[in-house]
């Protein structure tokens, strides 16, 4: 489909590149964080399971406009204005945990003993509200345009790694609190 004169393969690979770029600056924050909490005496946990998470975002960063262009999937304006909305949402609560943890935030478990968890923001909603976000990013950027095999394979992976992730960090959290 063409957008005011632009094919709208075009403007999602764009859209895509851009939540890229995003993740990018994320992981020069992360490492910056990450370096801040192991001068706090932080320990990481689950180092196993992290190139498996690199790995699978990296992926998917590139699936899903290959899935649109490979597969000529259709923009369906209406679907691509609900995703592109939830996409927003999902972003800005990362936002919230990022601007919520400050330097504690990283892309590892890390938990420095003796500190309390963060109780604030949007962890008086959920404990693990940055995986809310990934789990509506991994289904609702691929559906921008239609990329519904993308959405599925990666909802379906994500979920399976963030159960490991989770289960990690729940542990490292109630060790952190005994220390």
């Amino acid at each position: 489909m063409v957008i005011d004169g632009i094919d709208s393969r075009l403007l999602f690979c764009g859209l895509v590149g851009l939540v890229a770029a995003e993740r990018l600056a994320e992981l020069a924050l992360a490492r910056r964080n990450t370096r801040i909490a192991l001068a706090h005496g932080g320990i990481e946990s689950g180092r196993g399971h992290y190139p498996w998470m690199v790995a699978l975002h990296t992926a998917f960063l590139f699936a899903a406009p290959l899935e649109v262009l490979a597969l000529d999937r259709p923009f369906v304006p209406s679907l691509a204005a609900a995703m592109a909305l939830v996409l927003a949402l999902a972003m800005g609560l990362r936002g919230w945990v990022i601007a919520t943890l400050s330097w504690r935030w990283t892309t590892r478990v890390i938990t420095i003993p003796g500190l309390a968890p963060v109780t604030g923001g949007p962890f008086r909603f959920s404990r693990h509200p940055n995986y809310v976000a990934v789990m509506l990013e991994f289904v609702a950027l691929p559906l921008v345009h239609t990329a519904w095999l993308t959405a599925l394979v990666f909802g379906l992976l994500g979920g399976m790694l963030l159960r490991v992730r989770i289960r990690v960090e729940n542990e490292a959290l109630a060790r952190a609190a005994r220390s």
